[in-house]
This record gives C-alpha cells, sequence and structure tokens, in this order.
C-alpha cells in the first residue's frame, strides 16, 4: 500500500475525531468481526450512509499464526477489500484497524516470550496497511504480578510502538493512529456472570494517561503524542452470558471531562454490543467517539441463520435439510474449547447458552468446515424452492416489512444480511450528527 492511499484512510478518522473536538456530536462504529457475512453488512451499510467503514481484527481472531479464522493480517485485509471491490465500495474509504494487540494471546508465557510474539503482531499489522493500532498490554503474562501497574503496561506500549512506528517508516507509510488504554474490557465481553460495573475513576483516567505519555517520552517516541487518538475506558457499559449494562449518563460526569484539555483525544468504548439506541446516542454526546461492537454483530447474523433454519423445516424435506442448528450443536460439542470454560450451569442452561447467549461462543464456529457447508446448504435450499412471504412474516418480520416495500430482495443471504445491518443501524444513527430539528 502506497504511503498516500495510508494518509487517506487515516484522515477518514482525524476527521471525525477533529469534528467531535470542535463540538459537533459525531462519532464512529468500529465493526469488531472476521466473519464475512458481517463484513460485508457493514460495508453495505457504510455504502447507505455515504460514509466509511471502520473494520478492525482482534488479536485472537487474526495474527502472524492465524488465528482462530487462519488468517493474517494481509490475509484479512484482502478479504475485506475483496468484499468492497464486489460491491462497488471505494478502497479508500476503508479503514483498518487491530484491536488488542499486545501480549493477549500469548498470557501463558513469560513477559519476554510473550512481548516478543506481540512485536511481530504488531509489525504484521502495520506492515499489511492498518491505520488504527490499539496498543493493549494491560493483560499479566506467566510471571508478571496479579495486576500490573500503570507505569508497566505504559512501558510496554511504548516498546510496541517503537515496533509499529519503525515498521511503518520501512513500509514508507506514514504512521498510525493509536488507542491506548489500561481499562480494557476482556475481547469478547465478560467470561463471567457480572453482579454490578463500575466506570473508570477520573483520576484513574487521567495516571493512565500521564503514564503513557511520560513512556512515549521516555522512549523518545514524544513526537507520536499528537497521533494518539483514544484512551479506552469503562463507561458502564458490559454483557454477560444472559444481561446487558446499559450506559447511565449520571454515573461518567467527572470521567467524560477528562479529556477536555486533550485536543486530540476521545474515549473509545468497548463492549458496546445489545445497548440500546439512546444509549448509544448518548455514549457519543459524551466523548465515547469510538464505539466498539462485534459478538452483537454475529448474534444477529446467527438469529438471521437460525429464523432460516426454521422455513427450511418448513418447506424442505428432512433427507435435503441443511440441519443447521443441528450441526452447530454437533460441532460445538465435539469441540467444546471456546465455550466450556464460560457457560456454567447443568446441561440444559449450557445448551441455551451454547445456542443464544449475549457473548455469542458461538461465532467461533462459523469457520467450522461442517457449520460452513451446513450454512451455505441452507442459503442454497432456500434460494432454489424461494421463501414465501409468509414465512418471512413469521420468523423475520423486519425484513418482510422492507421485501414487501421494495427496499430488499427476497433472497436468503439478503435476509442474513439486512438483519445484521439491523444491528448496525443503531451505531450509524447514533454517531451522525443530529439535524437541526433534532432527527436522525
Amino acid at each position: 500500500m502506497s504511503s498516500a492511499s495510508t494518509l487517506r484512510r487515516v484522515d477518514w478518522l482525524a476527521d471525525t475525531i477533529g469534528r467531535h473536538k470542535a463540538g459537533e456530536p459525531v462519532g464512529v462504529y468500529s465493526v469488531c468481526s472476521a466473519h464475512p457475512t458481517v463484513l460485508e453488512a457493514a460495508i453495505v451499510q457504510a455504502a447507505a450512509d455515504h460514509g466509511f467503514v471502520l473494520i478492525e481484527a482482534t488479536s485472537n481472531q487474526v495474527d502472524q499464526f492465524g488465528g482462530y479464522t487462519g488468517l493474517r493480517p494481509a490475509e484479512f485485509r484482502e478479504l475485506v477489500l475483496g468484499i468492497a471491490d464486489t460491491h462497488g465500495f471505494a478502497r479508500d474509504r476503508v479503514v483498518l484497524g487491530g484491536d488488542h494487540l499486545g501480549p493477549n494471546r500469548w498470557q501463558r508465557e513469560n513477559a519476554a516470550v510473550a512481548m516478543a510474539h506481540a512485536e511481530t503482531l504488531i509489525a504484521a499489522y502495520v506492515e499489511a496497511g492498518y491505520t488504527k493500532i490499539h496498543l493493549d498490554c494491560s493483560m499479566r503474562c506467566a510471571d508478571d504480578p496479579a495486576v500490573l501497574a500503570d507505569d508497566v503496561v505504559a512501558q510496554r506500549s511504548a516498546q510496541l510502538l517503537r515496533v509499529a512506528e519503525d515498521t511503518a517508516r520501512r513500509v514508507g507509510s506514514d504512521g498510525p493512529v493509536y488507542v491506548i488504554g489500561t481499562e480494557v474490557p476482556v475481547p469478547g465481553g465478560a467470561h463471567e456472570t457480572l453482579e454490578q460495573l463500575t466506570p473508570t475513576p477520573a483520576d484513574r483516567a487521567r495516571a493512565t494517561l500521564a503514564a503513557h505519555r511520560s513512556a512515549f517520552a521516555d522512549a523518545g517516541l514524544g513526537q507520536v503524542w499528537p497521533r494518539v487518538m483514544a484512551l479506552v475506558v469503562q463507561p458502564g457499559v458490559e454483557f454477560d452470558h444472559l444481561n446487558v449494562f446499559d450506559y447511565v449518563h449520571g454515573a461518567t460526569t467527572e470521567l467524560r471531562h477528562v479529556l477536555d484539555t486533550e485536543p486530540h483525544l476521545v474515549f473509545e468504548a468497548h463492549s458496546t454490543d445489545y445497548q440500546r439506541p439512546a444509549q448509544l446516542r448518548e455514549l457519543v454526546d459524551d466523548h465515547w467517539a469510538v464505539l466498539k461492537v462485534g459478538p452483537g454483530l454475529t448474534f444477529a447474523m446467527r438469529e438471521a441463520l437460525f429464523a432460516l433454519a426454521r422455513i427450511e423445516t418448513e418447506l424442505i424435506a428432512r433427507p435435503a435439510r441443511s440441519n443447521l442448528i443441528e450441526v452447530v450443536e454437533r460441532r460445538m460439542l465435539a469441540e467444546p474449547k471456546y465455550w466450556q470454560s464460560y457457560y456454567e450451569g447443568g446441561p440444559a442452561a449450557q445448551r441455551t447458552a451454547r445456542r443464544y447467549s449475549y457473548s455469542d461462543r458461538l461465532r467461533y464456529y462459523w469457520a467450522d468446515e461442517e457449520v460452513d457447508a451446513a450454512r451455505q446448504m441452507l442459503l442454497a435450499n432456500l434460494d432454489r424452492v424461494g421463501i414465501p412471504l409468509p414465512l418471512i412474516s413469521q420468523f423475520l418480520p423486519l425484513q418482510y416489512e422492507r421485501i414487501r416495500a421494495g427496499v430488499l430482495d427476497n433472497t436468503a443471504q439478503a435476509l442474513v444480511i439486512d438483519r445484521v445491518r439491523d444491528a448496525l443501524r443503531p451505531y450509524a444513527d447514533a454517531c451522525r450528527a443530529p439535524s437541526p430539528e433534532g432527527a436522525r
């Protein structure tokens, strides 16, 4: 990728953040998912909004070894850009980011080993042209104390920042923009059932900023500070398997003013999945100008595919059915590593969680060969026989209304894409500046 191409991508973010810091209530949502259907839905939504799309791969999805998707950073980039090309969506409207880049994947190793892997990870992302990099060294490694001090996290972040800057210079691109923060939610949502959630104290957020600014300066990287675009703090939003913690505006009164004197910094909110539209709008108004969403999108995709599977049982004789739901259950039981340590309770509770949990550990199984084959068979079966409108009304009523209105095609994949867009539309609305009349 040329440096000019990279600069244009960074400018989409710079423009949004600059407008927000100038007082305009705008933001950007970040799609943190690797499934091609979700990526397609995100690009289609961005095209409909005449905007740009921010897509981020997480360190467990995509790394130098392939992650759980089997994709390396350059391969994921080509997947995304290929989908954009298919839809005639300009490549310079695609912003790619790397989320939770650090020792996350190697926490069972000693810090020296884990950080060496993290350096290679950061280099691979920057070399592949990703222009938004989340430096996340908040996770403890095998030889670390139970809680890492801010200065340790900041020094490790500076170590990775050096690699990112050196890599950008080596490949001839402008440096990325960066996200920092020690109050980082667990990637993909909480592991355990949550009882309460407290926003980050304002003084702790200020300490995090000071530690990183000092560590970057000590590493001779003080000139990079203006490209630190966001700070991750906990605004009090999260989800576990069965519950969602909604944003409470009144709980962040002091916190949301921490960045008032930082001319280039906004907050980044992780785990905003399942927040109601009004709360998403409040988050943007309160300077969480970057809203991350991931499992909520594959959750919506699963809802659509399971609805289509139930339609299939009404239209297709058993020998020819995909049996998608049964295939998913069989593969999750055969390979339980992605859910077993997360879902508690007896067999019935675990079965419900496997299929319907907000944390959506099912998302790890869509790339399984048997599951993907069943998904493709399901879509092909329904397109072959055609889906009667009354069945769409029964199982996907919002999509039924759009088909009747002539704005949605009656094909199986179009129904899935549109259902994922239902999860994205509130984000697009929240990130858009209200009209003078207050309409959004």
